[in-house]
């Protein structure tokens, strides 16, 4: 894998230790990435939803729209 070095605050890197300690996690580098892979989402699902609004706004239907008109029958 790629080596990626990053500064953190003291109490981010607290968080990270306290989640290795804790014994959620097996190491720091699997806390960073579960947590990237979460912005990636969490990112990706605020660009879906703006390409959405946009889609509506200009008369175009999206696929979430006819699962909510579904689901609400």
């Amino acid at each position: 894998m790629p080596m990626v070095t990053v500064s953190l605050s003291p109490q981010q890197a607290e968080g990270i230790r306290q989640a290795v300690d804790e014994g959620g996690y097996a190491s720091s580098s699997q806390v960073v990435r579960e947590a990237l892979q979460m912005w990636s989402a969490n990112r990706k699902g605020r660009v879906d939803k703006k390409l959405g609004k946009e889609g509506r706004r200009r008369g175009h239907a999206m696929a979430s729209d006819f699962v909510t008109e579904n689901a609400s029958r």
